[in-house]
């Protein structure tokens, strides 16, 4: 089976989320054409930014409520509906010509707040809603408040009877959809789905089968108005690599000209069908647990082949391959970034004299034991960092020696920017891994100066062979290939 059949790559170089390799023996991703990183709609001006976003996020929400509101409220009636509200959301989307990439600029202030109230268990009669949820993003009007478990609502459907049939082979997973320890978020995939699955595919372990349900679930809960605000979201499915006691491997939310998606490739057709004890959002596709970094950056060399060659060259590929980390963060440079760099610099780096010079350059990229999305931060502790990640600062030791990244970031609005360093931008946020995130930068990055009293960097400026030379010069002496790798546990 080949694999470039199955990537379901979009225009902004997404898809970063790819099954394991052998999960794409069980689970087929609709094909979809791909366009050219880099192919944006016109820019906005920032100040147009507060506008745009809001007459966005209110089209889309007042499109899915629309629907919603014609609907009983049902899984069938939201998924029948669900067409009419997806050309809608599009449209709108498409008129307004929205690029999140060109919105983040100099400066951003405080963003929204974010959490919905979740539903009560159970509801107080003589205590009316709080007013804010006749908010959009909230619940909808309803004629009726939901009676029906997320559980029942899915196994009741004619719409998701395979994801039903999957479901109850797992009597715990029954239960826990069922009861109310929490209020569940699923992402659920409808029958049409599973028909992508080629029927000629072998049958998938009961054991893969379960991590890929719990890759459809979260414990939090997370309406539209919610996920619209969202970046990355934590499911059920715990990843070993991912900290020194699994954590829970996260999806990614985006938000593309042609509508609303799941890990880049999984358009949500239907939202905000509310249970009990959650809310359910109907998917197209189905979310397979993603590979290791490494596996995706080779998956994918239209944007980092010249990544994926420098670093096998100077033997960094085979170390970070076989050292242990709990989780971690590639700030990936694209194949735009080295040719940023000039043919001069890049020819010098690519030659035998320059592999040591490339090595230092490389390693200066890469942070072993911390996970880093938009939204949430695995730090060196293995273990899920609590802070508000709305606008913080946080320092990345690399494996370059001594040398650590400045990440700062920033919530505009309820977009996010990355800025690395004071002024190199993430370009292509939260590539999910099994072994950490990908953030991709379009420029690549330079330790700074070693002279005291030495002029800060500036993202104009035009770097020479010889400074780069004198700022990796410390770091090239009587290095060995093969050493250091992601960094001990």
């Amino acid at each position: 089976m080949k694999f470039t059949g199955l990537l379901p790559l979009a225009a902004l170089g997404s898809a970063f989320v790819i099954p394991e390799q052998h999960a794409w023996n069980d689970i087929a991703i609709q094909s979809r054409p791909r366009g050219k990183t880099g192919q944006y709609v016109p820019e906005l001006p920032l100040h147009g930014a507060k506008d745009a976003f809001h007459k966005l996020k209110g089209s889309v929400e007042g499109a899915v409520t629309d629907a919603l509101d014609t609907a009983e409220h049902s899984v069938d009636d939201a998924l029948s509906s669900a067409s009419k509200a997806e050309d809608a959301v599009n449209e709108k989307a498409q008129s307004i010509g929205w690029d999140v990439e060109a919105w983040l600029r100099d400066s951003f202030p405080h963003g929204l707040e974010g959490p919905e109230h979740p539903p009560h268990h159970p509801h107080d009669p003589d205590h009316p809603h709080d007013p804010d949820h006749d908010k959009p993003g909230h619940h909808p009007h309803h004629h009726h408040e939901p009676n029906e478990t997320v559980w029942q609502l899915i196994s009741k459907s004619k719409y998701t009877t395979k994801l039903t049939e999957l479901i109850e082979e797992h009597g715990d997973l029954v239960q826990l959809l069922n009861g109310t320890a929490a209020n569940y978020t699923v992402f659920a995939p409808t029958n049409a789905a599973f028909d992508k699955v080629p029927k000629d595919a072998p049958k998938p372990s009961k054991e893969f089968i379960r991590e890929l349900l719990n890759y459809h679930i979260s414990s939090d809960f997370y309406p539209a108005g919610r996920v619209l605000h969202t970046y990355t979201i934590p499911t059920l499915h715990r990843e070993a690599e991912l900290g020194k006691e699994p954590l829970a491997q996260r999806v990614s939310v985006n938000l593309h000209l042609k509508g609303l998606t799941i890990n880049h490739y999984a358009r949500v057709v239907a939202v905000d069908i509310f249970g009990t004890n959650g809310v359910i959002h109907g998917i197209d596709s189905l979310l397979a647990p993603p590979p290791k970094t490494l596996s995706i950056l080779t998956y994918l060399p239209a944007e980092f082949s010249t990544l994926e060659l420098g670093l096998t060259k100077t033997g960094l590929f085979d170390t970070l391959n076989t050292t242990g980390h709990a989780g971690g963060t590639f700030f990936a440079p694209s194949n735009f970034a080295f040719h940023k760099l000039g043919s001069r610099i890049t020819g010098f780096l690519f030659s035998s004299h320059g592999q040591k010079y490339l090595k230092a350059l490389l390693e200066y990229h890469v942070v072993a034991n911390q996970t880093l999305y938009s939204d949430a931060f695995y730090d060196a502790t293995g273990e899920a960092d609590r802070r508000d990640p709305r606008n913080f600062h946080v320092d990345l030791p690399t494996l370059l020696e001594g040398h650590s990244l400045s990440v700062d970031v920033a919530r505009f609005f309820g977009l996010i920017e990355i800025k690395i360093n004071g002024f190199n931008r993430v370009s292509i946020k939260d590539g999910i891994a099994k072994d950490g995130v990908i953030q991709v930068v379009s420029s690549v990055l330079i330790p700074p100066r070693h002279t005291a009293g030495a002029e800060a960097d500036s993202e104009d400026e035009e770097l020479t062979l010889e400074e780069l030379k004198e700022r990796l010069a410390p770091y090239v002496d009587g290095s060995e290939d093969g050493e250091d790798g992601w960094g001990e546990l």
